[in-house]
């Protein structure tokens, strides 16, 4: 049974809570700034004190609202400012955070609500209060409040006035109430099966998270004046996380939600860390390489992509020779430093989390000059648990643990997880609890491997693993990664089981598509259930095919595929709010589908 302990040097005090982060900011360096607010084209400073006094006025509105110590706050809203505002505001309160996805049904909100036992309810938008206002466990004895209100004052004007006359000591005494080992926050898992489980994550782990981070390598690269342009999710864990860690680390963090836009923000905002989820990565990765087809120097990207990839790997095993270093210099030139300055010009590292990112992507990053370090972790870890680090990476790995945890890999592969960063269980749910966690050691339902220096790779998740009616055990996820490095994909979900061989559903990435029409003559209103069957889509979608097969062994290969008429979206249930596949969705969904592949 292999295992990978990395012990700490850091203990957290008792007496510490998540709050603490901002607010010794604020008593050590007021003038600081630490959050960027967007004005229009501009982003404007907020200081460690302007930061710390609105948190201090909206914890006395909620004071005054009469929302106790140990209270739950849900919180519905998009990534954005207001987000950390409220909730270093609800901990000053000495209450818990529940966040909830901005784009979430009536239902789901309902689950929470019920589940969560919250007294009250943040919604973002006018859009929000209206999916709301249809919940029935929103009922008279919980408070509702809005940011964004077209004729009156938001939730943070209102609590403001509200919390006048609550002295500022009534804040300070809340804060003192919350311990290391007070739950912090209640998140629900986004349920890529079943229903979701709140995992109840204390400030220790915060707490151990911040400074299991802060004891890497990464810590060099997040000082003073660094930036950070946090874009996803801030109801995801990964989000949440990586904002206290910058904030720690003296890094000064915006906040946008305007995905379509993302690259024209970063060359204002100038990132000088990109926190993101493989998808993205891909889709960044895709559209250069599409634009440069579609400008004529299609083949000077695809090589310059190459020589980026074998630089990369020459370089993580120390041999970079000097014709391949001269060819890294001259692509530098035509093609790395145009990438660079699309992300803003100033960007020194990327952190990728969320799903597998595919060795592939992360060497060509890393060769561009913007190395990926890839972490691995789950809502229950409080984020990353394992991570590559500057001068201890392995692309292709999760890295090894971050100090304070351990990876331990179980007789049938499955990852076992425990530390600092580990969840205390879930809400109210001891059955599950008891069935996640034995002597000590979370079982991740995720399977992987250890190497001889303690770096974790990933390899597929135990409910996922195919068995074929042959007995044959097939990993989906390797082969997906691969078949949606082309640009002409959007998403890929390996079949078979139980069937007598492997196939594949693949959705097309609809902003590739119009050009992929122009440069074979289709018709530009033609769709894609239009071009399913047609044969230079199916070639080109071959060859994606075809290079995930040529990883595996025969048996292992896919030998039939259906292109979908549709994309899978979160809107259709088919992804979660941070892009993963709901495969049992997928399989309901398009079982028509499925069964198509294998009739003779």
């Amino acid at each position: 049974m292999a295992e990978c302990r990395v012990p700490a040097k850091f203990q957290i005090p008792e007496e510490r809570n998540a709050s603490d982060v901002l607010f010794d900011i604020v008593e050590k360096q007021s003038g600081k700034t630490v959050f960027r607010r967007q004005s229009g084209s501009q982003w404007l400073p907020v200081t460690a004190a302007e930061a710390g006094a609105q948190v201090t006025a909206i914890a006395k509105g909620l004071i005054a609202s009469g929302i106790e110590p140990g209270d739950r706050v849900a919180l519905v809203s998009a990534t954005r400012l207001e987000w950390t505002l409220l909730d270093f505001a609800i901990w000053s309160a000495g209450a818990i955070t529940v966040p909830v996805y901005d784009s979430s049904s009536g239902p789901q909100i309902d689950w929470i609500m019920r589940d969560s036992g919250a007294t009250a309810i943040i919604a973002e938008t006018a859009g929000h209060r209206a999916v709301i206002d249809t919940v029935e466990s929103v009922d008279d004895s919980v408070q509702v409040f809005q940011i964004d209100v077209a004729d009156g004052p938001g939730v943070v004007e209102l609590l403001t006035e509200r919390g006048k006359d609550v002295a500022d000591e009534e804040v300070h005494a809340r804060r003192r109430t919350l311990k290391a080992s007070s739950p912090a926050t209640l998140i629900y898992t986004s349920g890529t099966t079943g229903r979701p489980k709140g995992c109840m994550l204390t400030h220790s782990n915060l707490l151990g998270e911040i400074a299991g981070v802060m004891e890497t390598p990464l810590n060099a690269l997040l000082g003073d004046g660094k930036r950070l342009l946090l874009f996803l999710p801030m109801a995801h864990v990964l989000a949440r996380a990586i904002n206290l860690v910058a904030l720690e680390a003296g890094m000064e963090v915006g906040y946008t939600s305007d995905i379509p836009n993302l690259l024209p923000t970063f060359s204002v905002f100038k990132p000088s860390l990109i926190l993101s989820v493989p998808r993205v990565f891909e889709k960044v990765f895709n559209s250069a390489r599409q634009s440069a087809h579609d400008g004529g120097k299609g083949k000077i990207f695809d090589l310059a992509a190459d020589v980026a990839v074998q630089y990369s790997t020459a370089a993580q095993n120390g041999d970079v020779g000097l014709l391949l270093r001269a060819k890294h210099a001259v692509f530098d030139k035509l093609v790395y430093a145009k990438l660079r300055a699309a992300l803003g010009g100033v960007c020194e590292l990327a952190i990728s989390g969320g799903a597998p990112l595919g060795s592939r992507l992360g060497h060509f990053f890393s060769g561009v000059g913007i190395p990926v370090y890839e972490g691995y972790g789950l809502t229950e870890t409080t984020a990353a648990v394992t991570v590559n680090t500057p001068g201890q990476v392995k692309v292709g790995t999760v890295g090894r643990p971050i100090p304070g945890n351990a990876v331990r890999i179980a007789d049938d592969g499955e990852i076992l997880l425990s530390g600092e960063v580990v969840f205390t269980g879930y809400w109210r749910n001891d059955e599950a609890t008891a069935t996640a966690i034995t002597d000590g050691w979370f079982h991740t339902g995720d399977i992987g491997a250890l190497d001889q220096d303690g770096y974790l790779s990933i390899t597929g998740r135990k409910k996922e693993i195919i068995v074929t009616a042959g007995g044959k055990n097939v990993s989906p996820a390797p082969m997906e990664d691969i078949i949606r490095a082309s640009a002409l994909v959007s998403q890929a979900v390996v079949v078979g089981d139980q069937k007598p061989f492997i196939g594949a559903l693949i959705t097309i990435d609809l902003e590739a598509f119009p050009a992929w029409k122009e440069r074979h003559g289709k018709s530009a209103d033609l769709s894609v259930a239009d071009l399913a069957q047609d044969p230079d889509l199916l070639a080109e979608v071959q060859e994606a095919v075809d290079a995930a097969n040529e990883t595996v062994s025969h048996a292992e290969t896919i030998k039939k595929f259906r292109i979908l008429p549709t994309d899978f979206s979160e809107d259709s249930g088919e992804l979660t709010p941070t892009l993963k596949v709901k495969r049992n969705v997928v399989a309901d969904k398009w079982a028509e589908e499925i069964a198509a592949i294998y009739r003779k």
